[in-house]
């Protein structure tokens, strides 16, 4: 296809897209119109735009390109946000989206509706350069702060009904710590967590011999599970965790020995664990320490993701020299954190993530600085620029 045009800035603008976006008081599962803005925004830059809803859950694709191309370059984020505790602890209305000494305040600025207006300014501001050999794929969804079920799973079985592709995808999640531009995220850990029951024999607590109580059961296993080095860590991930996050009888008497006992437990895992492996572990657990103790104890487990990494490589010094040449500072390569979407992504293609800095996401007075934002726009442009260019 023919060059690209010299120079092309149409100068889409980063911060009053993400105005816009911020004002849509968008708490998952509610859109609040927030996808209905970057439709109209995308369409009306030659954007062919897709709707891939599941189970009231909206989600939007956006191609510029031919349908299906081999350099199919993706950007994916989200614009459902968490909820803004009570309003009157923010000094400015949490979706009034003020501009105050540098920031941009209100619930979602951070995490991550500035990181999808920047990246969709950029995209806009590329194809609007002149033509390109490739495409361009913009997948935001609703629900990435809620289950994330019908989100960008739902977006990636709509891809591949409709025979849509990436050939590799940035996500647009808030990656820096403290400082623009620390760090990009080349994978993830997984996490997984477990729920016990515990059953006993209730009884008095002056015979206790004539019960068989929960909670030394119970208080037993989580020592077990917390007491365990799980691993020391791998080539490219920390050392997994577990945390027991409650303990439950509901038992509101001194003098009653409860017949049942609960637990939660939450593990973070690298790549040397998978959620099957930790779970049969878990069960070897729970069964030793229901032999010794006389009691039963059952557990269901829920996962949320599998760890996965994108081994550095092309994209990824890709993503770490457009950094630097906008930020001056050399990223460094991560897999710390929560999940992200990234996690759903890399079944289909090679994922990296970079965004903003990420310390005021989900508190009172949630706010990026202006210029990162557009710094943000001028890093993913700068990726564009680089992966079409071979």
């Amino acid at each position: 296809m023919t060059d690209r045009a010299e120079g092309g800035e149409t100068g889409a603008d980063p911060v009053a897209l993400t105005q816009a976006l911020v004002k849509c008081p968008s708490v998952t599962p509610d859109d609040a119109g927030a996808l209905a803005v970057m439709e109209d925004f995308l369409g009306r830059a030659g954007f062919t735009c897709f709707r891939a809803d599941r189970n009231g859950i909206v989600n939007l694709v956006a191609r510029y390109g031919p349908k299906g191309h081999p350099r199919s370059f993706g950007f994916n984020g989200h614009t459902d946000v968490v909820p803004t505790g009570a309003a009157g602890d923010w000094a400015d209305p949490p979706f009034d989206a003020v501009i105050r000494d540098g920031k941009l305040f209100g619930r979602g600025a951070a995490d991550m509706k500035s990181g999808v207006a920047a990246f969709a300014a950029a995209a806009v501001d590329f194809v609007g350069a002149g033509a390109f050999d490739g495409a361009i794929v913009i997948t935001i969804t609703g629900d990435e702060e809620g289950d994330a079920t019908d989100g960008t799973t739902a977006i990636l079985d709509w891809m591949a009904r409709e025979g849509e592709t990436m050939s590799a995808c940035l996500v647009g999640e808030p990656t820096c710590p403290n400082e623009m531009g620390e760090m990009i995220k080349i994978g993830r850990r997984g996490s997984m967590t477990a729920y016990f029951t515990v059953t006993g024999v209730q009884g008095h607590s002056a015979y206790p011999h004539r019960a068989k109580n929960p909670v030394h059961a119970i208080a037993r296993l989580a020592d077990r599970l917390a007491s365990e080095t799980l691993d020391e860590g791998s080539e490219h991930f920390d050392a997994s965790t577990l945390a027991v996050t409650t303990i439950d009888t509901g038992n509101p008497a001194n003098n009653v020995i409860p017949g049942e006992a609960r637990a939660t437990v939450n593990i973070r895992f690298n790549d040397l664990h998978s959620s099957a492996s930790l779970t049969e572990w878990l069960g070897g657990v729970a069964a030793d320490v229901s032999g010794a103790t006389g009691c039963e104890i059952t557990f269901t487990t829920k996962v949320s993701g599998e760890s996965f990494i994108t081994p550095p490589g092309p994209l990824s010094e890709m993503v770490l020299d457009a950094v630097e040449k906008v930020t001056g500072r050399r990223p460094e390569l991560s897999t710390s954190g929560g999940t992200s979407d990234a996690r759903f992504v890399q079944a289909l293609c090679p994922v990296v993530e970079f965004g903003l800095v990420g310390t005021t996401m989900h508190k009172v007075d949630e706010h990026v600085e202006v210029t990162h934002i557009r710094q943000l726009k001028d890093v993913y442009s700068e990726i564009l620029g680089a992966y079409f260019a071979g």
